[in-house]
């Protein structure tokens, strides 16, 4: 028979890690380290792994293979089964686009559990190039609002109601910031206003900063003034707190009683792309194209390509407004600005 411990710490060194005592400090510690976690992506991120994740799950389950733990040559065969249209009957092939997303969700919900999946490994490697070789294409990208069509789009909104002044204050803000819409509808009226928000905004004599929170950090984001009261988004954003009476907590919030209550709670990020598609089609934005084709142009990064597209400013005033890391992002945001302003077939004599 074993002799007892003779001490606290030699009963602590052999007492079994699940039974041993934890402080609460530490458990406070554990719980904000797991909001810190959660901190590093958006809800929306975190939505869509969830999503991949088990769609994964589905697959492995009809395959009659483990998801656990990570093996290459699996998720290899996954991929493949998403490119050929065979995961689930009646499924159509995946986008490369697609695909690519859920194999981010993979790594990172392996990561989640201590069990990194190395993408690199030839099984997915290889494939993933083969598939974007054969399946590959340019990607589909939303129209652009140009600074001539959000003119046109304002004016198909109410200008007496409170709803009409919340559209017109969101689409002013989300094209002026170059804001995405979950960035747009994150906002408070200032810091620390709320546990769900992802920035603020500080109202100034020539303009407005908005303080936002993004996988890499914080970000300010400068919006001057405009030269019309009618276009200005300082102006609109003023106005709409000071007739909806908001003075803390969510920016842009559901107006209820028939357009003349404001609700406590801020609005989704889809109502954004929703209204951005509404007033882009009342405001016959792209009229040349048919009704069918007019409706899937529009969402809310119309509004981000807009600004990226109009404004004739060096490319790194546009790149810092949108927080891309590089050039070559912020190109793909612009539209129409710089076809054909450079002709090397003419410099080069032609």
């Amino acid at each position: 028979m074993s002799e007892p411990p003779r001490d606290l710490d030699q009963a602590a060194a052999v007492a079994p890690a699940a039974q041993r005592a934890v402080s609460p400090h530490l458990e406070q510690l554990a719980g904000r380290a797991r909001d810190h976690a959660e901190a590093a992506s958006s809800a929306n991120t975190r939505r869509a792994y969830d999503s991949d994740w088990k769609h994964f799950l589905a697959w492995c389950r009809r395959q009659g293979v483990p998801p656990l733990p990570p093996d290459p040559q699996i998720v290899g065969l996954y991929i493949t089964a998403q490119a050929s249209g065979t995961v689930a009957p009646g499924r159509k092939a995946s986008s490369v686009g697609t695909i690519e997303r859920r194999l981010s969700a993979l790594c990172w919900n392996y990561a989640q559990r201590g069990q990194p999946l190395d993408r690199k490994d030839r099984h997915i490697a290889t494939v993933l190039v083969g598939i974007r070789n054969t399946h590959g294409r340019p990607p589909v990208q939303k129209e652009a609002v140009l600074g001539e069509d959000l003119r046109t789009m304002l004016e198909t909104l109410d200008r007496g109601g409170l709803r009409g002044l919340r559209d017109r204050a969101m689409l002013l803000l989300g094209f002026a910031g170059g804001l995405r819409r979950s960035e747009i509808v994150g906002l408070d009226i200032a810091d620390k206003h709320t546990e769900d928000g992802r920035g603020w905004i500080e109202l100034l004599k020539d303009g407005m900063l908005v303080h936002l929170r993004g996988k890499n950090g914080w970000r300010v984001v400068e919006i001057g003034r405009g030269s019309a009261d009618a276009t200005c988004p300082v102006v609109a954003l003023e106005t709409w707190l000071k007739l909806a009476r908001i003075v803390h907590g969510p920016l842009f919030r559901r107006v209820t009683g028939q357009g003349k209550a404001i609700g406590p709670e801020r609005l989704n990020d889809r109502e954004v792309a929703r209204l951005v598609k509404r007033t882009a089609l009342a405001a016959g934005v792209r009229g040349d194209l048919p009704e069918g084709e007019r409706e899937g142009k529009f969402s809310g990064h119309s509004l981000r390509a807009g600004l990226a597209s109009s404004a004739e400013v060096d490319e790194r005033h546009v790149q810092k407004q949108l927080g891309h890391a590089s050039a070559e992002m912020t190109r793909r945001y612009q539209r129409r600005r710089d076809r054909f302003r450079v002709n090397l077939t003419k410099a080069a004599g032609l």
